[in-house]
């Protein structure tokens, strides 16, 4: 939908039915307080839609505006069902600015609704803007209460994370906490808000209430309930990866391999790794500078009887700047190189220039699902 700030927006194919639902129930709503408007209200409804889904992007877009000052890289902003959600690709490097970059969406929030407010007064209550304003306001304050509440994924979640991190100093026990909590709040929406409907808190005297309103309570509550528990778990999960992300070097994942001249035969390659104990197959020139890998799945594609008749310059995949690697690379900044440049395999050189190895995308792959299966710390 655009790119502000030089991140890109898109839309879920769920917004469109989340619009279509608030297109319906506003407009019953608009046809309690305006019924002069007949059919029209509907058109009112979308407006009101597309203007709540706005204000959701510009709480988006305060996180978005925090990361990037901070120098955190932000891959995309989506808005979908229940929402949005900026993709911040790195974690915050201290619980401070982890504590703003979660804060500042639920605060800009709070802004529109005050703004929104101060819009109505200058309207009268019983008009279409008047109407919307108050629309608008209200949406707002829910958004930014619904989003402080203390667990993950939700921005207060995240904030009791920083407060957790700060006061421990280990950010992996605030994320534990704040994702238990966020569970907690799951089955807390689950049970709580069909009763509170029920009861007639939420405003609605309880014998208005008819049993297609009691189906739709508790089909949000399962909705947000499942929202928010798969979000806690994933904060879970990924805060598990990030804590053994030092762990992936290029060093210690990388294949040794041998060097071979362009018109070497295939079994003679193979045989020549065989001996040195390596797994891997690079393609140099008559200098000795690296000009190609020779890809282990077209190896495998050539039967054993042919191989002597095969030159390995036929498998080879040339070399581009973005497939060499530093062997000294780890962590986020291995993955970052990697997810720059994808390939099948890379070129791992020492500092010096000199040849170390070849990685393969397979054993990095193994990797994050041996850290992921380890136990957290």
């Amino acid at each position: 939908m655009g790119r502000p700030f030089g991140v890109p927006v898109y839309v879920s194919p769920s917004w469109f039915l989340v619009a279509a639902l608030i297109t319906w129930v506003f407009g019953d709503q608009l046809d309690r307080v305006l019924p002069h408007l007949g059919p029209v209200r509907y058109l009112v409804s979308l407006f009101f839609a597309v203007a709540f889904y706005a204000s959701v992007l510009v709480h988006e877009l305060a996180h978005t505006i925090a990361a990037l000052r901070f120098k955190l890289p932000v891959r995309r902003i989506q808005l979908q069902f229940f929402g949005g959600v900026s993709e911040i690709e790195k974690e915050s490097e201290t619980p401070g600015r982890e504590f703003v970059l979660a804060f500042v969406g639920p605060l800009l929030s709070l802004a529109l609704a005050g703004a929104f407010y101060l819009g109505m007064k200058a309207v009268h209550p019983a008009t279409v803007p008047g109407v919307l304003l108050a629309g608008l306001m209200i949406s707002n304050l829910l958004v930014a209460a619904f989003n402080l509440l203390p667990g993950l994924p939700l921005d207060g979640g995240r904030m009791l994370r920083a407060v957790i991190w700060g006061i421990t100093g280990k950010p992996m026990t605030g994320t534990i906490a704040a994702a238990w909590v966020g569970r907690a709040l799951a089955v807390a929406v689950l049970i709580g808000l069909p009763l509170l409907t029920q009861t007639g808190t939420l405003g609605n005297p309880s014998r208005d209430i008819g049993g297609m309103d009691t189906v739709m309570d508790a089909l949000l509550a399962a909705i947000l309930a499942a929202i928010i528990w798969t979000g806690a778990g994933n904060s879970l999960r990924m805060a598990r990866l990030r804590e053994h992300l030092p762990e992936l070097r290029a060093r210690t994942l990388t294949r040794r391999a041998i060097p071979v001249q362009t018109a070497t035969p295939l079994s003679e390659a193979l045989r020549r790794a065989n001996e040195a104990g390596a797994r891997a197959l690079v393609v140099v020139d008559g200098q000795g500078d690296p000009t190609a890998i020779v890809r282990e799945s077209a190896i495998a594609s050539v039967p054993e009887h042919r191989r002597p008749w095969v030159a390995v310059s036929t498998l080879a995949q040339d070399l581009t700047d973005g497939m060499k690697v530093s062997a000294e690379l780890t962590g986020e900044a291995l993955l970052d190189h990697l997810r720059t440049t994808p390939a099948t395999e890379y070129l791992v050189l020492e500092p010096t220039g000199e040849i170390y190895g070849v990685l393969s995308t397979l054993d990095v792959e193994k990797a994050f699902v041996k850290a992921m299966a380890r136990p957290q710390s």
